[in-house]
């Protein structure tokens, strides 16, 4: 007897990711929840129907607050789990109710319900686990303000630190002791349960969100609706979650008493890893417009070039203007201009009322009301933003203290992009004076030169020179400086003129060694003895017992003379990778001995070799940052690696064979690399 197929099962709402154990994780926790709470209402999911703004706001702060408590406690990947369900087969605790030992772990859960008589204070201790509750009762005990077959949104987030000791439920606890560690508050108010399941190795810390099943009344009226119809609405109503519209009515007080928490959250988020003023400038126009107005500006104050102590010059100047309707941008922004807001000195901690700019915004926002919040970092004024919405005497009070408190937020997310164009700046200056403006032509040899500092905001440890020394002669050089920043910075700038100066007045390659090895021991001490000296003229120790404070120094160093039918190559390698030489067949050898740093050793004794390049003859020089470049355990130059990928270069140009050793230290790690990286390939024509 043939049985009727059964009817294929519905796909249910559950979506989860792991986080990296880092502070990007709530803002990426609070992306991911959004965009599935969007996608099962474009989907038509069970449930999905009921989840409304204030619905969404409540689950940007819940997960947000637990990926937070986790990451900063625990300080291991997060994995975080998000549904809709019915309690009765989605609640944590029940389920460990049910069946603890089935599940093959040693599973313990203590939970609360938020409402009448829950601990408002207990939660998440250290993050390594605490009890969860009232008091009294079981610690199984599970309750909520709904029915078993209720709507609930399950958020749960795990970490794998649960270290603190679970308390067996009839053991008892000091009331001193510090067990329940930090509440969390808005958890607590916001859902209708939450608490702890603990397992061997993991720790999940969820809660419940309710859904109201009240079907909306549109649907209600227009049951025979085309489908087409409904996934339209479908698709506007996932967009809507994605970018909420701007809420008016009387939807405003539930929005501002609960979802500007999550507005808040993701804006302090937006702002803090800008680096450039003029984006925060465009970040704060679209997260204050529509949201909270119709439109808004940002002033930003010009510092003065060369100023330390953040001065302005020049007056403010209009670096964004955003409102709800383009065709509005250009001549507010044009009307504004003529006339920047000047707020008192008395009132520049609080927002100050404004002219109301009506012509630039058309018939229909005739009047309004504008205010200036003044955006000060640090005691400094950095500039000044303006907001303004349509049709109303003035701004709620909810509205006015939220965007005063973002102002905050704008100004330091302002003043930290200055300090860091600050320091790159002043980086820049440096390197360009630490490396050469050119690079020489020498006849009969091609040069190609590659260069990739790791921290583009700093002086780089790895440097290179090549210049015309007289007397038919160039010389090379390729270093590295113990070190990054400052201290790298010195050394390369007491090396390379050296360099320079001893080359052109004729020292042979050994010398030049041997007197820049000098040359760094001897400032070393000198710095030294200026340091212990300050020690003890300001009531201190003298630093004899820890001697001189040396500054190491690998380099590679060469000097080159053309003649007919080649170039003769005298070299030398202190602590330096040694340069490999390239012939047309394809073999490849080494053409000079290890020897050591400089800056170590007093007696330190260089020596050099000698040959030539022939016609086709390449000769590759790197430093550290392409043989030591990693991958696992394994680093690039392990098994002559260098020497092999040099080998597949044969009959290349030099700029080719540059290019490609660069984009095989590159391929050879799955994540960027970690060091300088610099090397040069001259070839003989």
């Amino acid at each position: 007897m043939s049985r009727a197929p059964e009817a294929p099962e519905r796909p249910r709402a559950v979506a989860r990711t792991s986080l990296p154990g880092n502070p990007l994780a709530p803002g990426a926790a609070r992306r991911f929840v959004r965009t599935a709470l969007a996608e099962w209402t474009e989907l038509a999911l069970p449930g999905a129907e009921f989840i409304t703004d204030l619905l969404v706001a409540d689950a940007m702060v819940v997960v947000s607050e637990l990926v937070t408590n986790a990451v900063v406690h625990a300080g291991t990947d997060v994995e975080l789990l998000c549904r809709l369900g019915r309690c009765s087969e989605d609640c944590p605790a029940a389920a460990a109710m049910d069946s603890p030992a089935d599940s093959g772990t040693a599973g313990i859960v203590r939970a609360a319900a938020s409402h009448e008589g829950s601990g408002g204070g207990s939660g998440v201790g250290s993050g390594i686990g605490s009890d969860v509750g009232s008091g009294e009762g079981s610690g199984n005990d599970f309750r909520t303000g709904h029915g078993p077959d209720s709507g609930v949104l399950v958020i749960e987030v795990s970490d794998h630190h649960p270290a603190r000791a679970v308390h067996e439920d009839g053991a008892e606890r000091p009331y001193d002791t510090g067990e329940y560690g930090r509440g969390l508050h808005l958890v607590s108010a916001l859902s209708d349960a939450w608490g702890i399941t603990y397992r061997t190795g993991v720790k999940t810390v969820w809660a419940h969100l309710p859904v109201d099943g009240t079907a909306s009344a549109e649907e209600e009226a227009e049951p025979e609706a085309y489908d087409g119809e409904h996934a339209l609405r479908r698709g506007q109503r996932a967009a809507e979650i994605l970018a909420p519209a701007p809420r008016r009515g009387a939807q405003d007080q539930d929005w501002r008493s609960r979802g500007v928490l999550s507005f808040l959250a993701e804006a302090s988020d937006l702002l803090a890893g800008q680096l450039d003023e003029d984006l925060v400038a465009a970040l704060t126009g679209q997260l204050l417009v529509p949201r909270l107005a119709d439109w808004c500006a940002v002033w930003l104050e010009d510092e003065a070039p060369g100023r330390s102590d953040g001065g302005v010059v020049g007056g403010p100047r209009l670096a964004r203007v955003w409102h709800g309707s383009e065709n509005r941008i250009e001549e507010l922004r044009r009307l504004l201009e003529k006339d920047p807001p000047e707020l008192p000195e008395s009132d520049r901690a609080g927002p100050v009322p404004v002219p109301w700019p009506a012509e630039a915004l058309g018939a229909r926002a005739t009047d309004g009301s504008a205010l200036a919040f003044r955006l000060i970092a640090g005691g400094r004024p950095l500039g000044t933003l303006v907001i303004g919405r349509a049709g109303q005497t003035r701004f709620p009070d909810e509205i006015t203290g939220l965007v005063e408190d973002l102002s905050r937020r704008v100004a330091l997310a302002i003043g930290a992009a200055r300090q860091y164009a600050r320091q790159a700046t002043i980086s820049r200056v440096l390197q360009r004076g630490l490396l050469p403006g050119a690079v020489a032509e020498i006849p009969g040899v091609r040069s190609a030169l590659v260069y990739e500092p790791c921290d583009k905001g700093g002086p780089s440890g790895d440097f290179y020179d090549l210049f015309p020394a007289g007397d038919g002669r160039w010389c090379f050089a390729l270093g590295d400086v113990q070190g990054k920043g400052p201290e790298a910075a010195v050394v390369i700038g007491l090396a390379r003129p050296w360099l320079r100066l001893l080359a052109r007045e004729g020292y042979e390659v050994p010398d030049v060694l041997d007197r820049l090895n000098q040359l760094l021991l001897d400032d070393a001490t000198e710095a030294a003895d200026a340091a212990a000296r300050a020690l003890v003229s300001a009531g201190g120790t003298g630093l004899a017992d820890e001697g001189p404070q040396t500054r190491f120094l690998s380099l590679l160093y060469g000097e080159l003379v053309p003649f007919d039918g080649g170039v003769h190559c005298t070299v030398a390698s202190a602590g330096h990778p040694l340069p490999l030489l390239l012939q047309p067949s394809g073999e490849v050898a080494e053409v000079a001995q290890p020897q050591t740093l400089l800056g170590v050793f007093e007696d330190a004794s260089y020596l050099c070799g000698t040959f030539e390049l022939r016609p086709g003859d390449s000769l590759l020089c790197v430093t550290d940052g392409v043989t030591e470049r990693r991958s696992g355990h394994r680093q690039f130059d392990d098994d002559d690696g260098l020497a092999a990928a040099l080998t597949g270069c044969a009959g290349l140009s030099a700029e080719l064979i540059a290019e490609r050793i660069r984009r095989l230290v590159h391929e050879f790690g799955g994540k960027p690399p970690e060091d300088d990286l610099a090397l040069l390939v001259l070839q003989a024509e």
